[in-house]
């Protein structure tokens, strides 16, 4: 064993003992965070504006300071990045994030000097809580690979401002700059597929030991990778350990993945966003990520089905059950105060608190009252593609309401297969039993003939690609929709299939 390794092992003992302390004490841990927010941006303009100094217990918090997502917290970030100090925390940020908005265009999501290590040291953690589980550590002397956006940023009042990802490359520790990959200028490349081209020379003939990624462009590196080599990717990294992903349910490209490397490899899954590194995978027997209690961060949630209500009820950790879904809320050492990031989750475990992505709150199916959400479909898909042997590149849903043929409104899946089913009538009637059995509302519209099982729209290899590729978001973060209450999408795939 390297001394690199026996350093990791025993790094990895320390850090876990201090995780096992603050996830035993949760409600504690909270309660201290919260405080800490709240003395240290009492004198900001939020918190003058929200009577920070005279509040006492959470009711008082949840009294005074409304749920905002961005847009309704735009007018104070805009102050922000004109250069105004001590509005949202104290100071100024270090960066901006920069993302894709909705209906305000681009958002600026500050990163400050108290939230910025919350963002590394999670990452770092979900590793050597696999170290310390496993007792495994020799992948630390191989190479590591994380396809990220470009490192480059830009300025703006003073402040500097890019990707999550690519602001996250600034911080990677000096020990593992040797192994980390790929090159710096290959990072600067800007076009995604020029820039996984480049990784593909660069990583080809390295001991790659530890791929990171969203599931969809690790499987673009990987095709490109089998297509040169001929190989599988088990047999050209034969020290390949560690799968670390995040961003999207790894579940529909499980059987893709087991193909394309050619064995079983361990996996960690993290919940990243600019807002916030909110949880990982911290062992590989139980089911969910441990949400970070002790990260600068006070969690609230809101039961999803009572989250358009008037005022809907919110809730502390202490408050929530197993196997709910729930909006989860988040106020932060970056200034962001009851913040809805769109997100919602579901619990595995209350003792320590581990969760599951389930969705999007505004990403869902209810055009006929199903309420379908992120969660029933992977899960339908995965059941589905299991059943009759399929393997899924990636796909999305969206409800057609008026169908031309004059039959039944139905969902309407676009699905990109590794290879194409014989039976595709088969897997559409997996599918729609499995998300059946999810989902009663669905259900009982099928069994009263309001709706008609689902159908399957087949898209062709790399139309996904195409997709985002036409509107600007291909690689880096960006991430398809899973499900549209409309049909913007699914009009814009339906023209791209039948040019």
């Amino acid at each position: 064993m390297s001394l690199k390794a026996l350093g990791a092992k025993i790094f990895a003992k320390r850090i876990r003992k201090k995780i096992n302390k603050w996830a035993s004490n949760p409600l504690k841990t909270q309660e201290k965070v919260f405080k800490n927010l709240l003395e240290t941006a009492k004198n900001t303009q939020f918190g003058k504006d929200h009577d920070f100094q005279n509040i006492k217990t959470y009711s008082d918090f949840a009294e005074r300071v409304p749920i905002r997502d961005y847009e309704q917290l735009k007018p104070y970030v805009d102050r922000v990045v004109n250069g105004e100090k001590d509005i949202l925390w104290p100071g100024k940020p270090l960066y901006f994030a920069k993302t894709s908005g909705t209906t305000s265009g681009a958002k600026y999501i500050p990163l400050t000097a108290a939230s910025m290590p919350t963002h590394i040291n999670a990452a770092r953690n979900a590793i050597l809580c696999y170290i310390e589980e496993t007792g495994n550590a020799g992948f630390v002397d191989g190479k590591m690979i994380f396809l990220q956006g470009s490192p480059e940023m830009d300025e703006k009042n003073g402040i500097m401002l890019g990707r999550l990802s690519g602001i996250v490359a600034h911080y990677v520790p000096k020990y593992l700059q040797r192994n980390r990959m790929p090159s710096w200028e290959t990072n600067c490349i800007e076009d995604w597929e020029e820039k996984v081209d480049a990784i593909v020379e660069e990583t080809v003939d390295q001991n790659m030991t530890i791929i990171s990624g969203i599931p969809p462009w690790v499987q673009m590196y990987f095709e490109k990778l089998q297509k040169k080599t001929n190989k599988k990717i088990g047999d050209l990294f034969k020290n390949f350990e560690l799968f670390i992903y995040g961003g999207v349910n790894f579940e529909p490209y499980k059987s893709t993945f087991e193909k394309l490397i050619g064995r079983k490899v361990a996996g960690i899954e993290l919940y990243p966003a600019s807002e916030g590194f909110f949880a990982f995978q911290d062992s590989q027997k139980e089911k969910g990520m441990l949400l970070q209690l002790d990260s600068g961060m006070f969690y609230e949630f809101v039961k999803a089905d009572e989250f358009f209500n008037e005022n809907p009820k919110r809730l502390t950790i202490a408050e929530v059950e197993v196997g709910i879904n729930y909006v989860i809320l988040i106020s932060t050492s970056a200034g962001l105060w009851a913040y809805n990031i769109g997100d919602t989750i579901q619990f595995t475990s209350t003792s320590p608190y581990r969760v599951v992505v389930s969705g999007r709150i505004k990403h869902f199916i209810s055009a006929f009252g199903e309420h379908v959400i992120g969660k029933e479909v992977d899960q339908a898909l995965k059941e589905g593609a299991d059943a009759v042997g399929a393997m899924v590149n990636d796909f999305t849903v969206a409800p057609q309401v008026n169908p031309t043929e004059g039959d039944l409104p139905y969902h309407e899946w676009f699905i990109e297969f590794q290879d194409t089913p014989e039976n595709i009538g088969a897997l559409s009637q997996e599918i729609d039993n499995a998300l059946r059995g999810q989902n009663t509302y669905y259900d009982d519209l099928i069994e009263g003939k309001i709706l008609r099982p689902l159908k399957i729209t087949i898209v062709p290899k790399n139309g996904f690609n195409d997709y985002m590729k036409s509107i600007g978001k291909l690689g880096g973060q960006n991430k398809l929709p899973r499900l549209s209450n409309d049909r913007k999408i699914a009009d814009a795939l339906t023209a791209m299939i039948n040019k």
